[in-house]
């Protein structure tokens, strides 16, 4: 049994080899063997195999490109509670793949369930969608919910979506203290738009003393790299 398992582990291990030089040289007869592989065990009911399966239907990788297929795949892993592949599924019809009417619906489905296993991605997507009423009712305090998850575990656009839901009051009392704290730990994770409103919480005094020099300070890390609003301020300041 030892000898058997660790004759998978192998294969796992050279397949997945295989499919990283693959990509490199695109060897269309390497990924044919991959996905041939990934097959044979995904219909063993490998949820390893099923996710590889499903991701090589969507780029088309040894088998030809079809949408359908990779739901189907990733919806067999999925369905064994694995929440990569819920989270996957869920991006899959969040972004107009499911091939229906309820894309958002089902989108919003399969992030909950990925995101209750605690997987950030989904929880900060679960929380834009509740954020935006995509596939449910628009809620801001499931919003922030579960953004907070996501945040918890470093997540830098669920601390920004965060700190603007502070700064707005939308599903939590308006604070800019918290906004403030919220967009500088986005910040210094070098997230863009973070840097940018906290360089106006500087600038305008809001959760924080005035500080202008603070401000520019954001401000050019945000302008660095490339966000309009900073570069923008950047220069009404200079001027």
């Amino acid at each position: 049994m030892k000898k058997v398992l660790l004759s998978v582990f192998v294969l796992a291990i050279i397949a997945t080899i295989f499919l990283f030089f693959t990509t490199a040289q695109n060897n269309a007869s390497t990924t044919k063997y991959i996905a041939w592989v990934a097959e044979s065990y995904a219909r063993s009911g490998d949820v390893t195999y099923q996710i590889t399966l499903g991701n090589l239907y969507y780029h088309g990788n040894g088998v030809p490109q079809d949408y359908e297929q990779a739901i189907f795949w990733y919806t067999k892993a999925a369905e064994q509670g694995d929440k990569l592949a819920q989270y996957q599924l869920g991006d899959f019809y969040h972004c107009g793949y499911g091939l229906g009417q309820d894309g958002d619906e089902q989108a919003v489905f399969w992030y909950r369930k990925s995101a209750e296993q605690g997987y950030a991605e989904a929880q900060l997507l679960l929380g834009i969608c509740y954020y935006k009423g995509y596939g449910t009712s628009q809620d801001y305090e499931q919003a922030v919910f579960w953004y907070t998850k996501a945040a918890e575990q470093g997540f830098s656009i669920a601390e920004y979506n965060l700190g603007n839901c502070y700064y707005y009051g939308n599903g939590v009392t308006q604070d800019y203290e918290q906004a403030v704290l919220r967009y500088t730990k986005a910040a210094e994770q070098g997230f863009s738009r973070a840097e940018y409103y906290l360089g106006n919480c500087y600038y305008h005094g809001n959760g924080v003393t005035q500080d202008y020099e603070q401000a520019v300070f954001w401000y050019t890390k945000a302008a660095e790299q490339g966000d309009e609003d900073a570069i923008n301020i950047l220069k009404m300041i200079s001027e």
